[in-house]
């Protein structure tokens, strides 16, 4: 499974990247709207950072300017890849331009309905929102479960990214059930690294390491 850092924060990028444990980085207007920057200068800086899809949303809502919007956006750096939202409107702006060779990530998915109309209108990455999901109490790892067969199901090239990653728990389960992309926070990933054992068996090493160069 392919990790992507769900971030606007450069500073957090260039750590994720040192420690060789994301594949690509996906931005939208609020995390943009965070950092108080200017969102082509940020996008540029990202993508010189990471050598991978950097997802960078339109905020237009009729077809014909998403697709006005997406072409420009694409045009700022190789490594973009256009997020849309999820609505009839995105989906034919989806469609236009996946034909004109710009990859989108179709965004704000909920259902796996949803998933299979992104998937036919051509989109090269499609995001469901497993923590929204939980927190209306359906089951966001089993939307991605059954969005994942789907894709199988047809051959379809579109990958899914779970995003609106909550927990440790569901970056894991994200993997397990086969995703091809989880798009994680900074501070989740972090929490991804540690375990108790860990810690205790640092501490136990180093106090050995101790006691044997105090015998020498």
């Amino acid at each position: 499974m392919k990790i992507f850092l769900d971030t606007a924060n450069v500073g957090d990028i260039k750590t994720a990247t040192d420690w060789g444990a994301i594949d690509g980085v996906t931005t939208n207007p609020s995390l943009v709207a965070k950092e108080g920057r200017d969102f082509k200068q940020m996008v540029l800086e990202i993508c010189e950072i990471v050598n991978g899809p950097v997802s960078a949303e339109v905020i237009s809502l009729e077809a014909d300017k998403m697709v006005e919007e997406g072409k420009g956006l694409a045009a700022w750096h190789k490594n973009v890849i256009v997020k849309i939202p999820c609505t009839p409107d995105g989906l034919k702006a989806t469609k236009i331009l996946e034909g004109q060779g710009i990859k989108v990530n179709v965004t704000l998915v909920f259902s796996v309905n949803q998933v299979l109309l992104c998937a036919k209108a051509g989109a090269s990455f499609i995001s469901p929102f497993v923590g929204r999901l939980d927190d209306i109490g359906e089951d966001g790892m089993q939307m991605v479960a059954e969005s994942v067969a789907v894709i199988k199901n047809y051959n379809f090239k579109s990958e899914i990214i779970v995003a609106s990653v909550r927990s440790v728990e569901h970056a894991k389960k994200a993997a397990l059930v086969g995703a091809h992309i989880a798009t994680i926070p900074f501070k989740i990933l972090s929490e991804m690294f540690k375990h108790p054992l860990t810690d205790k068996g640092i501490e136990k090493f180093l106090a050995d390491w101790k006691g044997a160069e105090g015998k020498v």
